[in-house]
């Protein structure tokens, strides 16, 4: 058996319609519910947990949209339904469209092992092209100066390093690198690693962060705690990790929590949600009226690396894009702010 891949055992029943319907039998042999197999479906394919949370989601609404049957009694035309749902009647983005249908397909697809061919039917969402928001390098600064602790150095390190939030938040301590002014960020969007700069001015506050989250692990050691969730089969792999502080998020919480299927009680990083208000205050106590959030300062970063002269392909790498088209998009921000002189000047 592959290492990390949870022991499960497979009960097959025919339905109503006589098809083969898989149930998983939890090691103490009681049933699991349909969304309990699919996260740990997932789990043992190695999804993040941001794209596991997203996929049940969908699931679970689109189970609901269809009166909460079963999904092997469902066919491509409920599905074409849903969508079309979703583009006519709740007008989502069309990137939230296809996350909704990648999440039935791999429910069909990879979990039932049944392909119902192309959707054809499917009304789709409209792809607005819409230009990012971006700070100018003053109005970035003055959203920094309005934040303090935790909150001041995961925003500077979206800013200086280009980070989604969600990057900057799964940071463990390992992944700074103070020598090579570098973080490491791991399984980003896509289940890359990437490598991408550090800015010498945060690296003081953040070598005191550190220090101070090491007198927090060392305190849960001594309670017989400390331990944390590493990612796929690592656990298995380096039984002792888990408690090395290297392995602790460089943003612990102030809680702990209980991790469902091991049952770890651990620390897990601070809330997206918790940072998101911070920088929404911030941004209004420094009278910027954009509508600004905290993924503005990773197009800031891009933005500006591009004013300063920056290689665009250098920048692609920064921000782990795929493809260069994906960073093309802040080469016509540049374009539209300073490309024209207006006739009144």
């Amino acid at each position: 058996m592959e290492e990390g891949v949870i022991p499960m055992l497979l009960e097959r029943k025919a339905n109503s319609n006589g098809e083969v319907v898989r149930k998983i039998i939890s090691p103490n042999n009681q049933k699991l519910k349909l969304l309990d197999q699919v996260r740990r479906h997932l789990r043992s394919r190695y999804y993040s947990r941001k794209t596991e949370e997203a996929y049940i989601k969908w699931i679970r609404e689109f189970i609901i949209f269809n009166g909460k049957k079963y999904p092997t009694e469902l066919d491509r035309t409920h599905v074409e339904k849903f969508l079309s749902y979703l583009a006519v009647e709740k007008q989502v983005a069309a990137p939230t469209q296809n996350q909704a249908l990648c999440a039935i397909v791999y429910l069909y697809k990879n979990y039932f092992e049944k392909d119902f061919g192309w959707l054809e039917d499917v009304v789709r969402a409209s792809n607005r092209k819409k230009l990012p928001v971006v700070f100018s390098k003053s109005e970035a600064i003055n959203v920094i100066s309005n934040l303090e602790g935790d909150t001041y150095l995961i925003a500077s390190l979206l800013y200086g390093s280009g980070l989604r939030l969600s990057e900057g938040l799964n940071l463990r301590i390992k992944d700074v690198d103070f020598e090579y002014k570098s973080l490491t960020i791991r399984d980003s969007k896509g289940e890359k690693d990437r490598t991408t700069i550090l800015s010498q001015k945060i690296i003081p506050l953040l070598k005191d962060h550190i220090r101070e989250v090491e007198k927090i692990h060392q305190g849960d050691l001594a309670k017989g705690k400390g331990e944390t969730i590493l990612p796929h089969a690592l656990a298995r792999k380096y039984p002792n990790a888990a408690k090395e502080f290297g392995w602790q998020y460089l943003f612990p919480a102030n809680k702990f929590i209980r991790e469902n299927t091991t049952g770890l009680i651990f620390r897990y990083h601070i809330h997206e949600s918790t940072i998101q208000k911070e920088i929404k205050k911030a941004v209004k106590r420094a009278g910027i009226n954009k509508p600004a959030s905290a993924h503005t300062f990773r197009h800031s970063f891009a933005t500006h690396l591009l004013e300063a002269g920056y290689d665009i392909r250098t920048i692609q790498e920064l921000l782990g894009h795929k493809s260069l088209r994906t960073t093309m998009i802040y080469t016509h921000i540049i374009e539209n702010l300073h490309g024209v002189r207006s006739p009144l000047d």
